[in-house]
């Protein structure tokens, strides 16, 4: 069978390779790909791996041999899976653990699927941080890209204030859209203030952004650092933050969450919002995967909005 690996000379490093169909463990179900989705994760530093490293962590299709242990779904089940250890599921054929994925109802399409696993997860467990969010401020970073609309979304579900920032007013519409009720178009996070103090801020931009957003914090509120788009090092004012009692900064791991709930249990809370229309994954672009490359020098260049997906010929 065909799958996507890290290739140094094919373009963005990723190329096709033959390899072998999976042998699964008895808690695996093995998936007949239909739809993958990108991150930014996988293809700016990932992809800097070993070549013929398999890559990909978000996957939708149809169950083509179900688990030996009898859990997970039937064999011709549609489903949604996220492949995190190791990473593999840009392949035609997956084995993927039963607590990773969940059943599709015909509502939802695969490309749907595809886009919800890494980046909803995240931000539904982000957003969990927070505890109760009704009529509370609800602060998020980096908001048009695939983890912030999804978050934009969750929170207003959740009855939060949602304030969303982006850098390019083009993203203004669509972060509002997505349930923001006000959206910052600034490289940082300065002009925010006015909409807070925040209950819960989700930062996904790091560095001086995330040093801000601290100082922006309610009492009793929690920062959530779930990316460092901007810079790994925090320069934090003490002498503001420790004004303020009983705030927390959490550093955001999704392998973690997993330990309080299966992938199993959130992707199936999501999937039941998309088939019910209160969640709709933005597909920024959608392609055939032999052009992954195009698709991500295009996700690195930043030139469209939420979610790549490219469906498996």
């Amino acid at each position: 069978m065909q799958a996507i690996v890290i290739d140094p000379q094919a373009p963005v490093r990723l190329g096709f390779q033959t390899v072998e169909p999976p042998t699964p463990q008895a808690n695996e179900a093995v998936i007949r790909v239909k739809a993958i989705s990108l991150n930014r994760g996988e293809v700016v530093y990932l992809v800097q791996g070993a070549a013929g490293t398999r890559l990909g962590w978000d996957l939708a299709g149809v169950v083509e041999q179900a688990a030996a242990d009898g859990t997970g779904p039937a064999q011709g089940t549609r489903a949604v899976g996220i492949c995190m250890a190791p990473p593999g599921a840009w392949a035609e054929q997956v084995a993927v653990p039963t607590n990773a994925l969940a059943e599709l109802p015909p509502s939802v399409s695969f490309a749907q699927a595809a886009a919800l696993p890494m980046a909803g997860l995240t931000a539904l467990y982000a957003i969990e941080h927070g505890g109760s969010l009704i009529a509370r401020p609800v602060l998020i970073t980096a908001a048009s890209g695939g983890v912030g609309l999804f978050a934009c979304r969750l929170a207003a579900l959740a009855g939060a204030r949602v304030v969303g920032q982006v850098r390019h007013a083009s993203s203004a519409s669509l972060v509002q859209e997505a349930g923001a009720d006000h959206v910052v178009v600034d490289e940082n996070i300065a002009a925010t203030p006015a909409f807070g103090p925040y209950h819960l801020i989700l930062d996904q931009l790091g560095g001086r952004t995330l040093a801000e957003a601290m100082t922006q914090l309610a009492p009793g509120g929690t920062c959530v650092a779930i990316g460092a788009l901007t810079g790994s090092e925090v320069p934090l004012d003490y002498a503001r933050v420790r004004q303020i009692p009983d705030t927390g900064l959490d550093f955001f791991n999704l392998f973690f969450e997993f330990r309080r709930e299966p992938a199993s249990l959130g992707l199936g809370r999501l999937v039941h919002l998309v088939s019910i229309g209160k969640l709709i994954p933005l597909l920024g672009m959608e392609a055939d995967w032999h052009e992954i490359g195009r698709v991500a020098q295009a996700l690195i260049g930043r030139q469209f909005p939420g979610k790549a997906v490219l469906h498996i010929s």
